[in-house]
């Protein structure tokens, strides 16, 4: 990039066309920077809509009411009490085939938007999948080394995937993800990680150069907004509380002394308990490497230090 504003003007180019691209009359809408900026460069305006959990906390609500009044969508808010999300729980966990908690409280969110559009009609969705890890958005990368930071987003980009791909496929939705276009993907790694984490007021924050370039087309206070799991924006992440509520110390204890004799995985906390059972009804046991076997429930790891099965990290 031979400056900044070349690199602009290269984002802001490869995303507006993929997005125009984009034929789903629908857009899951966070009021998060990657959606708030593939709702403001589609052509045909979609309606929008997002996940709101009704029994806990969410931290999504102010902010994609801000983003559609800016740009014009309409948005339909599913307020989702705890016995539909628990029900949301399961099936995400039989479409996944894992009880890995942390993706399951945020595929759960994608589960829910993907089955409210085919409940009202709708074939497809839009999200904004893909640029945390084009843009060096997650927080452990927000605090790495510059040096390793290139090496580390070309890693992850090369295993990332979505799960809204197979909640999407499961229920007959098409789910459209502009940043995944490979036009927008190949532009993305030509950035220099320099100018994907960079400081303002003190602060280093990630995808820096994407909050830059649409800094005068969304609302400042989503530009600069920091990063939110799904799980705290709907609110999914209060599952953790209640599942803590739910079993007490001593049958938990109990559980898990039982699950690991009799299956040889050890389970980590409540939450993971539930998870796994809803798992082990569906899929069984986890089938166990003999290469590299996760220490906690046996399944390949293939060397990372996560394991996409239990969620253990690191290991």
């Amino acid at each position: 990039m031979s400056s900044l504003l070349d690199a602009y003007e290269k984002i802001r180019a490869a995303l507006k066309e993929s997005c125009n691209t984009c034929r789903s009359d629908l857009i899951a809408l966070s009021g998060g920077l990657d959606s708030t900026i593939v709702a403001c460069l589609q052509r045909e305006k979609p309606a929008a809509m997002t996940v709101i959990a009704k029994d806990f906390v969410s931290t999504d609500l102010t902010y994609c009411q801000l983003a559609a009044k800016e740009t014009g969508l309409p948005l339909s808010i599913y307020s989702t009490d705890t016995t539909v999300m628990l029900e949301a729980v399961e099936e995400t966990i039989k479409i996944l085939g894992n009880f890995n908690d942390i993706e399951i409280r945020n595929s759960t969110v994608m589960y829910l938007a993907i089955s409210w559009a085919r409940e009202n009609g709708y074939d497809s969705i839009t999200t904004g999948d893909g640029a945390d890890e084009l843009f060096a958005g997650y927080d452990f990368m927000v605090n790495m080394p510059e040096s390793k930071l290139t090496g580390e987003i070309e890693r992850v980009c090369s295993v990332m995937h979505f799960s809204s791909q197979a909640i999407g496929k499961t229920l007959g939705v098409r789910v459209e993800s502009p940043f995944l276009e490979d036009a927008v993907v190949e532009m993305a790694l030509q950035i220099p990680a320099e100018l994907k984490v960079k400081g303002k007021d003190g602060k280093r924050y990630g995808k820096w150069i994407l909050r830059k370039t649409f800094e005068k087309d969304i609302p400042i206070q989503i530009v600069w907004r920091p990063k939110s799991p799904m799980q705290d924006g709907a609110g999914t992440t209060g599952l953790t509380g209640l599942f803590e509520s739910l079993m007490d110390g001593e049958k938990f204890e109990e559980k898990r002394l039982a699950v690991r004799e009799s299956d040889g995985v050890t389970i980590r906390s409540r939450e993971s308990m539930y998870y796994y059972e809803a798992y082990k009804k569906t899929h069984g046991v986890p089938a166990k490497s003999l290469d590299t076997p996760c220490p906690y429930c046996g399944y390949g790891t293939d060397g990372s230090r996560f394991c996409r099965m239990c969620g253990a990290f690191p290991i």
